[in-house]
């Protein structure tokens, strides 16, 4: 019954959805690149049903691609470093 769940498409777009607003509560494009892999893995089960263990390969490939991706568009450029000028405590 167990490995039945893993198969449920709807399941891995819910998961994503769940992963999205964790991400929203706590920034840092960490649970994003899960949620996408979530997302990607959910439709990917529409046209096809692999086994559990490539089930997770796929969802972990997926994940590390999209947070690479997110991380590659996102952070600073080269040699730049984050500054803050104003201190809230002052």
């Amino acid at each position: 019954m167990i490995d039945a769940l893993w198969s449920v498409w709807w399941l891995w777009l819910a998961a994503a959805l769940v992963l999205g607003v964790v991400e929203m509560l706590l920034p840092g494009f960490i649970f994003l690149g899960f949620a996408i892999g979530a997302a990607v893995t959910g439709l990917l089960l529409l046209i096809v049903t692999p086994s559990l263990p490539l089930l997770l390969l796929i969802f972990a490939a997926l994940s590390l691609a999209a947070w690479l991706l997110l991380r590659h568009r996102f952070s600073l450029p080269s040699g730049q470093v984050k500054t803050f000028k104003d201190d809230i405590n002052g």
